[in-house]
């Protein structure tokens, strides 16, 4: 019986025996782990710090981006998000800012998207089989096959108001534009209606004989009936100087908002306009290909000979990675979305299919702006640790080691840094620096000042584990041999205070995101376009934003409050895990 008592309690015996020989960075460990929050911090942390890092570099982003269709939009991804009523019984459709509208072959309306509570709301019932529909920035209008013309949504200006020159005409063609609209009837006169103060309409001697037109958001291309293309825009526009060539031999035209384009019967395309804008650039292995081409807000899409389809210009939301493959039969594209009826008769669509976080007072991604303002807001608090960090082991090793005289003068010195107000200080600096320092180098500016102003706590941290270590029989030992001091200090004793600082360190950076994003929010850190938590949140304190924009605010503060939590906590389990009072044994 005695035996198998022994027997038991052997491996309790080696239980305690291998705990007793393990060193205390394992223990730390073992004890960091075994904390189910703090291991939740840590892994909210390193998601947030990939996400940030890594959709950085994948992400497209223009600082100066701005957009007036795109402003304060709500999150939503169902841009593209056609009904399967009209994918399986398609015959035309056409899309709007962030909706689409479209005619099965029943001649029946189907929506999808948002914008405005109006586009679906102020449909009118009963328009009866319709043939024709275009949609707008928060309008649509549609024909129906007995002619009359339907208009509804945001009524501003009177662009739902349908001209009354189109009172007893056939309707060819219909497109509608930002605050605008134009009808193309079968006597080639082009019919406008909506705001005339941002858009030129100057038809002229043209007027009826117009064959095909394309709008933009300034004004409209049009051809006529003798292969001429002509820009119905005052002479001081950019568009309004048609090259001379195309005279004679345009069959089609297309525009997006900077660069129009004429389509001429040997297959070949010429562009005018903006000519910096990459639509402009027309690829030179489509030259003489193509059959068809149309033009969204920054990208031109064509149909070329063999049924294929390609796309240039802007590629912000991925609207350039059409499908491919031949034999596609018919394409839409308007704004950022596109779709095409391929071979098999399926529609597929591509392009920009919403915003997972809005957009907001410039119709900039939110999402996007997030994941960027992170990298700069993480990256800012990680160099103003390593700064301090490094400021504050040399300056506190030395003192605690040697003492004395030294270990006076440079806490004398920690208390004078400490003394120095932060945020006073960086809005001096960034006042007198703000038209002198390019914006990277004002991030490194904070960075710096955040630094060199957050180490004597580290410091003094530093000191006192060192006088207490310094004592120790290895440190005798070491003396003795003949060890030089530096490396007594920084490889013998600092190693075995390593970890207290790690931890310090480690809630130090949650203090410096903050001190940066507040600096931010003040207006004296990272300033727009450039992206951080701070000024994105900044310009949010109105309280209509507050109330009405939402996301605007809420999701920059989330994630900022995510990353300071996560870190916040990582740092106080590992406060916890290397504290020999918290270890229940």
């Amino acid at each position: 019986m005695k035996e198998a008592t022994n027997a038991a309690a052997a491996p309790d015996l080696s239980l305690i025996k291998e705990e007793l020989v393990q060193s205390p960075g394992r223990t730390a460990m073992r004890n960091f782990f075994g904390r189910k929050l703090s291991v939740a911090g840590m892994a909210l942390f390193i998601f947030i710090f990939v996400a940030c890092f890594g959709l950085s570099f994948i992400l497209p982003i223009d600082f100066n981006y701005t957009d007036s269709t795109r402003m304060n939009l709500p999150p939503d991804m169902s841009y593209l998000s056609i009904p399967r009523a009209l994918s399986n019984n398609f015959y035309t459709m056409d899309f709007g800012s962030t909706f689409g509208v479209g005619i099965d072959g029943n001649g029946a309306l189907h929506a999808w998207g948002t914008r405005h509570p109006r586009i679906k709301s102020d449909m009118p019932a009963n328009m009866g089989e319709l043939r024709l529909v275009a949609a707008g920035f928060d309008h649509v209008v549609a024909v129906g096959v007995d002619g009359r013309v339907h208009a509804w949504g945001n009524n501003r200006l009177g662009i739902i108001d349908v001209a009354e020159s189109l009172r007893g005409r056939n309707i060819v063609d219909v497109q509608a534009g930002y605050q605008v609209t134009a009808a193309l009837d079968d006597q080639g006169m082009i019919h406008f209606w909506g705001n005339e103060n941002i858009f030129r309409f100057r038809p002229g001697d043209n007027q009826g004989n117009f064959q095909d037109f394309a709008i933009n958001i300034s004004t409209v291309i049009a051809l006529t009936k003798d292969a001429n293309v002509v820009a119905l825009a005052e002479a001081g526009s950019m568009f309004a100087a048609v090259p001379s060539r195309v005279n004679g031999r345009a069959i089609g035209v297309a525009s997006t908002d900077q660069v129009a384009a004429a389509l001429l019967n040997d297959g070949s395309l010429v562009t005018w306009g903006n000519d910096y804008n990459p639509a402009a650039v027309v690829p030179q292995e489509i030259q003489g290909r193509i059959r068809e081409i149309q033009g969204g807000r920054a990208h031109f899409t064509a149909l070329l000979d063999d049924g294929s389809l390609f796309a240039w210009g802007d590629n912000m939301f991925g609207q350039l990675r059409s499908p491919s493959g031949s034999g596609f039969s018919a394409f839409f594209t308007d704004y950022y979305q596109n779709a095409a009826i391929d071979s098999r008769g399926r529609l597929v669509t591509w392009g920009q299919r919403g915003y997972l976080m809005g957009t907001d007072q410039w119709g900039r991604d939110v999402f996007t702006r997030v994941v960027y303002g992170g990298r700069i807001s993480l990256t800012v608090g990680f160099i103003s640790v390593i700064i301090s960090g490094i400021i504050g082991i040399i300056i506190g090793g030395l003192s605690g080691y040697y003492g004395g005289k030294v270990d006076m003068f440079l806490m004398r010195v920690a208390e004078v840094i400490s003394s120095i107000p932060f945020f006073p200080l960086a809005i001096i600096l960034a006042s007198v620096l703000a038209n002198r320092v390019p914006e990277t180098g004002r991030i490194v500016m904070i960075m710096v000042i955040l630094g060199v102003l957050n180490w004597p706590y580290l410091a003094r941290l530093t000191r006192g584990q060192i006088l207490s270590e310094k004592e120790n029989e290895f440190v005798t030992a070491a003396q003795a041999m003949g060890v030089r001091e530096r490396v007594i200090i920084f490889k013998h004793i600092l190693l075995n205070v390593l970890q207290v600082i790690l931890v310090n360190l480690t809630l130090s950076m949650a203090a410096c995101i903050l001190l940066e994003s507040s600096l931010s929010f003040l207006g004296f850190g990272v300033i727009e376009p450039t992206p951080t938590w701070g000024n994105m949140l900044a310009k949010c304190v109105d309280s209509i934003v507050i109330r009405t924009y939402w996301w605007r605010w809420v999701f920059p503060a989330a994630v900022l409050g995510l990353a300071v939590i996560s870190i916040n906590t990582m740092g106080d389990g590992l406060r916890d895990a290397i504290d020999p009072k918290s270890n229940d044994r």
